[in-house]
């Protein structure tokens, strides 16, 4: 008589309801020459990165990344028209929600928390109608029974700088000096946070 043998899964305890986003950026060269600046610069490339990370105290502050200028697509931060719910004449709170493939991103940072909403197609006024305050969208009224609430607004990532370098495992800004005003630094790592 042959056995069957079943492995029941462990119990796994969700950590996290939204996924924790990492960014990898990377530098060919960066400019250290203070007599060719571009246009509208008061520093160079290698001063302004170094000033923003001290301004950060490297891992220690967040800040708010939109991901469109890091890509160049707007795709990658406009959202129109997302669905953030349906009215049932009782609440008030909405939270903002950015569809990923199909799995749906509560939205806590838009930019200047601020989104255009839509009860029925119809928009509403911030201010008015609404506040936003860390990506929920509170309505003065709650909207009524099957009014369906959809949100254009861009999405900004919040995150920090990552505590060191998958390549080099060292922590902070790796950079080095290969020519006379050039640096490299070979990447920089941000890691997403939520509040």
């Amino acid at each position: 008589m042959d056995q069957i043998a079943a492995v029941l899964p462990l119990e796994v305890i969700q950590q996290m309801v939204n996924p924790r986003w990492h960014f990898e950026l990377l530098y060919e060269f960066l400019w250290d020459d203070p007599n060719n600046l571009q246009a509208g610069l008061v520093d160079t490339d290698l001063r302004t990165l170094m000033g923003f990370y001290l301004s950060r105290s490297g891992q220690f502050d967040d800040f708010l990344l939109n991901e469109s200028d890091l890509t160049g697509r707007l795709e990658d931060s406009v959202y129109s028209g997302q669905p953030i719910g349906v009215g049932d004449g009782a609440t008030k709170n909405f939270q903002l929600l950015r569809n990923v493939g199909g799995f749906l991103e509560a939205v806590q940072n838009p930019a200047n928390q601020n989104a255009l909403v839509y009860l029925n197609g119809t928009p509403k006024t911030q201010g008015t109608d609404y506040t936003i305050n860390n990506g929920i969208v509170a309505f003065s009224t709650a909207p009524a029974i099957a009014n369906v609430i959809t949100a254009d607004f861009t999405f900004l990532h919040r995150v920090r700088f990552d505590s060191g370098s998958s390549r080099s495992g060292k922590e902070g800004l790796e950079l080095s000096n290969f020519y006379f005003n050039l640096y490299d630094c070979k990447e920089v790592q941000l890691r997403s946070v939520r509040k």
